[in-house]
């Protein structure tokens, strides 16, 4: 009986044996088959197109050679320069080389504010502006006529003009100017005077090109004054005063 069992085991282990050895077994390698049977169609890039492309200026990504005005250009090199003052560059090894190099750049810097200042004093001199009072709190001047309910008919024009005149405002004496050049145009109807028109509204209402065109200059004047609050001294007014008379002449 025990030789049965022994026979058994030996079966049952060399069966087990077999089956492992098969599972493990190393395939074949793998064939790589040439697919003759199929065509490959090589296309290329046309060289006229390309170029055609290459010509074109959305095509053309460094700015550097981009066509630019003279105007454009001047900016270019402007901001470059503007930034590049802002702009410390290495510093020599040497320790008076470089205290130098900063101060030179301070002294870059403030001659360009320097130039900047002076430009604009030139302009607000130009512009008839009084630069010594532009940071000045000026004093309250009292006016005898309310700026929005004027009523030229009521106004003795000469009397209130001679005196703003002597008490050297002449921002407001500019505005009765203005106003009693308006009832002459009014008087004489040319245009008609309603308290709550605009000044353009009067300027469009003259049918005569030559008055027109002068009591466009007029109203220029009167506004850059008035409503500008530009400061102007008794030389500057003798001039506005000399337009207005030379308007008013004109006015039958």
């Amino acid at each position: 009986m025990r030789f049965i069992c022994f026979i058994f085991f030996c079966l049952a282990t060399g069966l087990a044996s077999a089956s492992a050895t098969t599972a493990v077994a190393p395939k074949g390698h793998a064939v790589l088959t040439v697919d003759s049977a199929s065509a490959v169609n090589v296309r290329h890039f046309d060289a006229n197109t390309l170029k055609s492309y290459a010509r074109q200026p959305e095509f053309k990504y460094d700015e550097s050679k981009v066509d630019l005005s003279w105007w454009e250009r001047f900016w270019h090199w402007f901001w470059d320069w503007f930034i590049g003052l802002f702009k410390f560059k290495k510093l020599p090894g040497n320790l008076f080389l470089s205290i130098l190099t900063i101060l030179w750049r301070i002294i870059e810097i403030l001659t360009l504010l320097g130039a900047i200042v002076a430009i604009i004093y030139v302009i607000l001199k130009w512009s008839g502006v009084d630069v010594r009072n532009v940071f000045r709190r000026q004093p309250a001047v009292a006016i005898s006529h309310s700026e929005f309910v004027e009523n030229i008919n009521t106004i003795n024009f000469d009397a209130e003009i001679e005196n703003a005149v002597a008490a050297h405002n002449y921002r407001f004496a500019v505005r009765l100017l203005y106003l009693k050049c308006l009832k002459q145009l009014s008087d004489s109807g040319l245009i008609e005077w309603k308290i709550d028109k605009t000044n353009y509204a009067y300027l469009n209402e003259l049918k005569n090109e030559g008055q027109r065109a002068a009591f466009g200059s007029l109203t220029r004047k009167f506004e850059y004054v008035w409503y500008g609050e530009f400061l102007i001294d008794a030389s500057l007014y003798g001039d506005i005063s000399s337009s207005f008379s030379n308007f008013n002449k004109q006015v039958p």
